[in-house]
């Protein structure tokens, strides 16, 4: 009658005990603070250094458009160039100008001239009717070579183009750092639950372990039973002392993350644990294909590769408009529509202006032609890159697809086992019951069950760090913009 009574207290303990196990491993006490993954990378938007570094790139790119632009500035240029020699002014020029660069080829300028003295070149006389001095306002225009491009536009044009690409810089740099945190906190995930999961199998076999020797003492049951029992205890304290040390490693390794606004870095808090609040979903084809076409079109090492052809096309274009003859003509009204005194002075095409032509040609065009063709081969080399690097990642793409999709079937077939595994160990309770099994097959069972468990919550991070690694592939991230 004693013996029945101690088969079923045992009986009773572990069923409870597994029951409990199975049910607490996942619900946090009230003691503890749930960190989800959409919390953890906030925090890394927001104070980690390279997210703050991968800022400033916004400001390196505004100040290269800021350097560009400069080029189409105002001008302010005077001369002044005076000669006295023997108590005689052999002359004094003066020539103040504004020209004004514009993003056409047209560049107009306004400008005064005061010349004067005894020895004064012809061509810069002017009479004494204004005191010597004369207002002129004019264009020049390039005809050939910088019609249709050079140098100023063309800088322009590749600094808005280094803008986009700095913003596809910040996606990947950014994409790849919380890639880096998603599998760190999933690690962090597995080792918390699985300590958590270690403890209680610990709580349970040291439950075992007493009431088997007290039943020892008590002369019910043999002395090798608490031998076995005790056997049991000390392999899953080692276990939980193992799941311990994974779970502290994996704590500092997520604490490497985390930072505060005065860039100090922060400890994860020990009431703070991971949770995983998204449902196991089977991702369909048509997932498959969005991302794909989505990574055509977003991913940022693709947009670089584009941006960095249409900087090269860029190139190509400017070293094309060197292969052409340069023709540049300028043509200046002088002292209309004003006289220099200020006095209104109709138009005139025919009088009263400079006109100039400056031509000039190399015969062989060796440099120019050379220029040319290194940057189409350096345009064909990056759209080879390109083409490289898309089929790369549609690979990858598929590739990790695949493994979320076989994490996901391994998830659904451990979380059955785990299942199964209860109804064995509940059948081999019921043989013991019966006098058709022992403490020893008991245990065997529940071990079985317990790494089993393990695994299924292995799995589960393993699934999520596929999952984030899936949409790292193309270009994106689990998470809204913000």
């Amino acid at each position: 009658m004693r013996k029945c009574v101690v088969l079923i207290a045992l009986l009773w303990l572990i069923g409870h005990s597994m029951a409990q196990t199975r049910d607490s491993v996942f619900v946090l006490p009230d003691t503890a603070k749930p960190l989800t993954l959409e919390d953890f990378y906030r925090l890394i938007l927001k104070y980690h250094p390279v997210a703050k570094q991968v800022n400033l790139l916004s400001d390196v790119a505004r100040q290269e458009i800021r350097l560009a632009r400069g080029s189409f500035d105002p001008k302010l240029e005077v001369a002044y160039l005076m000669k006295h020699y023997n108590q005689t002014e052999y002359y004094r020029l003066f020539n103040g100008s504004v020209k004004l660069p514009t993003r056409s080829p047209v560049t107009p300028s306004v400008g005064l001239e005061r010349n004067k003295g005894e020895y004064l070149n012809p061509e810069k006389y002017i009479s004494d009717e204004y005191n010597y001095q004369q207002i002129y306002a004019g264009i020049s225009i390039p005809l050939g070579q910088g019609l249709m491009t050079d140098e100023r536009r063309t800088a322009l044009k590749q600094a808005e183009l280094f803008s986009d690409m700095t913003e596809a810089e910040q996606i990947k740099v950014i994409n790849k750092l919380l890639l880096e945190a998603a599998k760190s906190y999933w690690d962090w995930y597995y080792s918390y639950y699985n300590y958590r999961l270690a403890t209680n199998t610990v709580r349970i076999a040291d439950d075992i372990f007493k009431r088997t020797k007290a039943n020892f003492e008590g002369g019910e049951i043999a002395a090798i039973d608490t031998t076995q029992a005790k056997i049991i205890l000390f392999e899953r304290e080692v276990n939980r002392q193992e799941a311990l040390t994974s779970w502290q490693n994996s704590t500092i390794n997520i604490s490497t993350f985390l930072w505060d606004s005065l860039m100090n870095p922060v400890d994860v808090a020990p009431q703070l644990a991971p949770v995983n609040e998204t449902e196991l979903v089977v991702l369909s084809a048509t997932t498959l294909e969005e991302l794909v076409n989505q990574a055509k079109t977003n991913h940022p090492e693709l947009r670089k590769l584009n941006l960095k052809v249409e900087q090269l096309e860029l190139d190509r274009r400017l070293a094309s408009e060197y292969l052409k003859p340069k023709l540049d003509l300028s043509y200046y009204m002088l002292n209309q529509p004003f006289y220099p005194e200020g006095v209104n002075n109709n138009f005139t095409f025919n009088d009263n202006f400079k006109l100039g032509v400056d031509f000039s040609f190399p015969i062989f065009l060796r440099k120019e032609r050379a220029k040319v063709a290194q940057t189409k081969l350096k345009l064909t080399t990056t759209q080879y890159d390109l083409q490289l690097a898309q089929r790369q990642i549609i690979n990858d793409i598929n590739a990790a697809y695949n493994q979320v999709i076989n994490y996901g079937i391994i998830v659904q077939q451990q979380r059955a086992m785990a299942d199964n595994y209860i109804r064995l160990v509940n059948a081999e309770l019921l043989n013991l019951e019966n006098g058709e099994s022992d403490l020893f097959k008991i245990n065997v069972q529940q071990e079985k069950l317990f790494n089993a468990q393990s695994k299924l919550i292995k799995v589960m991070a393993d699934y999520e760090k596929q999952k984030a690694i899936l949409y790292w592939s193309a270009g994106v991230r689990l998470l809204p913009d913000n």
